[in-house]
């Protein structure tokens, strides 16, 4: 397992309530899995949305049970963002 940090930005940080918070896991999926473990359905629905950065690397459309997590990295939570 790797260890590293989580950073939420706009509507994932408001539905998260946090910030950030450290990850123990081996692939993206993982790591959202253990995140979303108590909380509510905003959460969930918003993370769907995401699209996420790994050491500043943009996972795109890759499962995310196939994006390895490196130890000691960062994972970016990017919800849909409005305007211009």
């Amino acid at each position: 397992m790797a260890k590293g940090l989580i950073r939420y930005w706009a509507a994932a940080r408001a539905a998260a309530g946090v910030a950030e918070e450290p990850y123990d896991a081996a692939t993206l999926e993982q790591a959202l899995t253990t995140a979303a473990a108590g909380r509510d359905l905003e959460f969930e629905r918003v993370i769907a949305r995401s699209s996420y950065l790994v050491d500043g690397d943009p996972v795109g459309t890759r499962d995310h049970a196939s994006v390895r997590l490196p130890d000691g990295g960062t994972v970016e939570v990017l919800p849909p963002f409005a305007g211009g």
